[in-house]
């Protein structure tokens, strides 16, 4: 499609205010997003310390600052080129990409992908709070000389969380506006931090032994869950600004690749600044502590900026995400009602984090446990996508929303068998393939040792897939006239072979 001028400026794009819009399709006066800002808001919320922290991981698990870094890169390239191209699922249907989903899994079977952008914003969000909470409460110790106890954690936990919510229910002309200064602001402080710190640096190991026990076992480990584990935090959430673009303004290979470059420069920074500083600051067990300690005085006040709005950004994107998926999954809720909701179940889990769990190890384990169940979710809807060319009936889209039955994506019950099913056979094998501190999948013992959950969970679901699928059809948007793939199924004669939908 040969893109056309963008539309005229809308109400959207004026006064900001809180948004109206929920999963609902996004109608096209309103869908003013540029790819330009996908990459901005990816870039500019990203710049906090629950993304720089992703970058000590590696440092914990006993690898050098090269091997460190180059397992970083070489899993966020490997993600990237999974997950960009989901972009273009909300370009084409204006509604967030579980909801999208629906075309593949049905739209009951759609809240397969509701529940893991759930899992996954809430993780993530609890994460950046507790640690954008410890870069608040050390400064401030050391600067003014305030209490570092749990009083104060309380305190500045509960401020970061109104001020995150806040920001989520206006929604996104807020945070699409905050993240462009973001991007500069935090960006800036990032480069100060490296000045900072230089003099401390260091390439050497800082913890005496792997993790794992040797080399390559560990660069894997970090391989997924510092470097991979960040695009596939994405595989939900980057449809919430992507339906803000339209098809009739920009072409499918400028949205990809906006996508694409924010998630690089938007993780690959930070990722990368959280190494270095851990290295420059002995963080071995603990990562924001150590920062605080050995930055200058004078990086103190830039540590307790990003603290606050670093968080606030990135917080408020994920809260925003999760809103739309608890929308999703309760259609009664307001997405008001459902993003207050889940900010106070994240704060809830800021509060563990802070007082109960060994965060390394929580962290560690959440994001490989749902790198394994997110994969198969992505590779299906990928190959959806594909093989309905990109055509989608955004009204058919909608019906669980609706509280009504029917439609060309009912399939089944609103479920696509062959499509959970085949979900469901690559997540087990990720499963059982996954290495944490806390729990190791048996099929380790024939990788080695080494965790290929992902690539085992991928290949495994698309096999799968396609074998389900095999012999049937994606329903198109013209089925819509014609009636669901059911009733056309069941007008044929007897003895048709022909089948449509699975």
């Amino acid at each position: 499609m040969t893109p056309q001028p963008p539309p005229t400026a809308s109400a959207s794009e004026g006064a900001v205010g809180i948004e109206t819009h929920g999963v609902d399709t996004i109608p096209e006066p309103d869908r003013t997003g540029r790819p330009r800002d996908v990459v901005t808001i990816l870039i500019g919320s990203n710049l906090a310390l629950g993304v720089v922290i992703f970058g000590w991981l590696p440092v914990s698990f006993g690898l050098g600052f090269w091997a460190a870094a180059s397992s970083m890169v070489a899993g966020t390239v490997l993600g990237t080129l999974l997950v960009a191209p989901l972009a273009l699922v909300s370009w084409r249907t204006g509604t967030n990409l579980s909801t999208s989903s629906g075309g593949h899994f049905g739209v009951r079977g759609r809240l397969v992908g509701s529940a893991i952008g759930l899992l996954l914003s809430l993780g993530y969000a609890a994460l950046t709070l507790w640690t954008g909470g410890a870069a608040v409460v050390g400064p401030l110790h050391r600067l003014l000389g305030l209490p570092s106890g749990a009083v104060s954690y309380t305190v500045v936990y509960t401020l970061l969380a109104v001020l995150t919510v806040f920001a989520a229910i206006f929604g996104y002309q807020l945070l699409t506006r905050m993240t462009r200064w973001l991007a500069i602001g935090m960006s800036v402080l990032m480069l100060t931090g490296v000045l900072a710190y230089a003099d401390q640096f260091t390439t050497s190991p800082i913890v005496d032994s792997y993790l794992l026990g040797d080399f390559w076992t560990t660069w894997a480990l970090s391989t997924v869950a510092a470097g991979l584990s960040g695009p596939m935090a994405f595989i939900t959430l980057l449809g919430d600004y992507t339906r803000y673009v339209s098809p009739r303004s920009h072409s499918s290979g400028r949205v990809v690749l906006g996508a694409a470059g924010g998630m690089m420069l938007g993780l690959l920074i930070p990722q990368l600044f959280g190494t270095f500083t851990a290295f420059a600051s002995g963080a071995d067990e603990d990562y924001v502590g150590s920062l605080v300690a050995a930055a200058p005085l004078w990086f103190l006040l830039p540590l307790l900026i990003n603290g606050m709005f670093g968080t606030v950004g990135n917080a408020g994107i994920l809260i925003y995400s999760m809103g739309l998926d608890l929308d999703a999954i309760v259609p009664r809720l307001s997405r008001l009602q459902a993003t207050a909701l889940v900010s106070v179940v994240s704060t809830v889990l800021v509060f563990l984090g802070y007082f109960v769990w060994d965060a390394q190890n929580a962290v560690t384990a959440f994001v490989l446990l749902l790198t394994a169940v997110g994969t198969p979710w992505a590779v299906i809807t990928l190959i959806g996508f594909v093989r309905c060319g990109g055509r989608y009936d955004p009204d058919a889209l909608q019906v669980f929303n609706r509280r009504a039955r029917g439609g060309i994506y009912w399939y089944r019950g609103g479920w696509s068998i062959a499509a959970t099913a085949a979900w469901a056979v690559g997540s087990g094998v990720g499963l059982l393939s996954v290495d944490t501190a806390l729990y190791r999948g048996p099929l380790l013992s024939f990788t080695g040792g080494i965790d290929l959950s992902f690539v085992l969970a991928a290949a495994t679901t698309a096999v799968a897939y396609l074998l389900f699928t095999r012999g049937s059809r994606q329903p198109m948007p013209e089925d819509a006239a014609r009636g669901t793939p059911e009733a056309r199924a069941a007008a044929r004669p007897r003895n048709s072979a022909a089948t449509t939908g699975t």
